[in-house]
């Protein structure tokens, strides 16, 4: 195999890297920034830097902290930027006067299997690791990732059992960045960056809040149906993510309605790390929000501000709602939200079927879907209670 050069550095140069700004751990001879991962570890930041510009060979292998899975090692691997100077190990040649170390690469596999046979993916790690395209495209036969991928489903003959299977086997783009869905002019306009949602939508929400109250007459009045509001939303998120997102059992198995169930969501399960075709845009929220605006005032038909204040109610619950999903795939976040995240990328990782919640799980409680902790190995999900998998293993951190 071609060798390749590799800079080396001292014991005291990967301490010296022990903080947020640059963050150096060793794993045997080997020397890691994982700086930009700091934020986009499942357990948090602040475990990393527990061992920050120190070996973290230990407490990988440990078992009672966390005994971590191949996934992991290979996500590490990508933050790899050299060698310690002085550790030695067989098959590499090492110096402590020179600045580089000529190392064998080796191949390795992971060959354990997938946990999920619903999803081909073990834990939350594995959306992250990048896809290998033209090997996923010989197995899978399915989207070929170097191409535009909206013609490649438009003019393809998946049966709707086959695009379905696949679509749930979540793939990863290489460096974290967007597939291309159009690949021409259009491309920018299929991409939205999570800001975009609260820049303009919050205007709107305090412009309609101050109208409500205004034509109340009462701000206390306008306070309680916009609260309304937000816990009607908790409902319609479930709602829209189980019965529409997830329309899998209703979806005709023709070309039109396969090509809108992935423009519609099914991007996301396939592609579920892809920061940018996460929150929804603004056009299609629109679209979607235009009957819940003609149903607000169609049960407060007796007075139009409190239906107005409702409706803002139910726009700020979006907001939160787009914001959450957001961030629980792509920060590292408080505490209490780990859960959440937890419970979350269980539902792209694990069992699709079930999870539905993204702000709460208490509408899974309600109707019978909530996702409970790993399924067997080759135990595929399923809807409802019977859709329940008990884990095997836990989220890694």
């Amino acid at each position: 195999m071609p060798g390749r050069v590799l800079p080396t550095f001292t014991s005291a140069d990967v301490k010296s890297h022990n903080t947020a700004k640059s963050c150096y751990i060793t794993l045997g001879s080997n020397v890691y920034d994982v700086t930009d991962f700091l934020d986009a570890h499942p357990g948090g930041g602040d475990l990393i830097l527990e061992y920050a510009g120190q070996d973290v060979t230990d407490i990988l292998k440990d078992e009672i902290s966390h005994e971590h899975t191949d996934a992991a090692y290979e996500i590490l691997e990508e933050y790899r930027i050299g060698l310690v100077s002085n550790v030695s190990t067989p098959g590499k040649t090492t110096t402590t006067t020179t600045t580089t170390v000529i190392e064998t690469e080796t191949a390795t596999e992971n060959e354990s299997g997938p946990v999920y046979a619903a999803t081909g993916m073990s834990r939350e790690e594995d959306m992250s690791i990048d896809t290998d395209f033209n090997q996923d495209f010989k197995t899978h036969k399915f989207l070929d990732l170097n191409k535009p991928l909206l013609m490649q489903l438009w003019y393809s003959n998946f049966s709707k059992e086959f695009y379905l299977e696949q679509i749930h086997r979540p793939r990863h783009y290489r460096g974290g960045e967007s597939a291309p869905l159009f690949g021409n002019f259009l491309e920018p306009l299929s991409k939205t960056a999570w800001y975009v949602v609260p820049s303009i939508w919050l205007p709107c929400v305090a412009y309609g809040i101050t109208v409500g109250a205004t034509g109340l007459g009462s701000a206390t009045a306008a306070a309680s149906y916009f609260t309304g509001g937000v816990c009607l939303w908790t409902l319609i998120e479930y709602l829209m993510h189980r019965f529409l997102f997830h329309i899998d059992h209703w979806l005709p198995d023709n070309r039109v309605g396969l090509t809108l169930h992935f423009l519609l969501h099914g991007i996301h399960h396939y592609l579920p790390m892809d920061k940018y075709r996460l929150v929804m845009p603004p056009t299609l929220f629109v679209v979607l929000a235009a009957p819940f605006w003609k149903l607000a005032h169609a049960v407060f038909f007796y007075n139009w501000y409190a239906a107005a204040s409702v409706f803002c109610g139910g726009v700020f619950g979006y907001i939160c709602y787009d914001l959450t999903h957001y961030f629980l795939h792509h920060r590292n976040l408080p505490s209490c939200y780990k859960d959440l995240k937890k419970y979350h990328l269980a539902h792209h990782f694990a069992d699709y079927e079930n999870g539905f919640g993204v702000t709460s799980r208490f509408w899974d409680q309600v109707f019978g879907t909530e996702l409970v902790s790993p399924t067997p190995k080759g135990v595929k999900a399923h809807a409802g209670n019977q859709g329940k998998i008990p884990l095997i293993h836990p989220i890694i951190r």
